[in-house]
């Protein structure tokens, strides 16, 4: 019998500002239980992202936040120290 298959999801944070570390998430949702209203940040009130993320880590089957240094950024840029974060959020 093949194993079910999952899916994580994985976005970035921090990527954008000039100074500070790169944050990113992973998030494995239960299908068995439903988030009502997940999109796009960008396109959310900092209030329905706070009840969001609550709910996310309430009813998720799993979830991470990692994050790459600033001298991990200087050191690799900033794109290999954002893939570098979301490698370790999905580990």
């Amino acid at each position: 019998m093949r194993a079910a298959a999952r899916i994580c999801g994985v976005d970035e944070a921090g990527r954008g500002p000039l100074a500070g570390p790169v944050f990113a998430a992973a998030v494995i949702l239960d299908k068995a239980k439903p988030i009502q209203g997940l999109k796009d940040s960008k396109l959310l009130s900092a209030s329905r992202r706070e009840v969001l993320s609550v709910l996310i880590q309430e009813r998720s089957r799993a979830f991470a936040i990692a994050q790459a240094t600033v001298e991990e950024i200087d050191s690799l840029n900033i794109l290999q120290a954002t893939m570098l974060a979301m490698q370790r959020a999905v580990a």
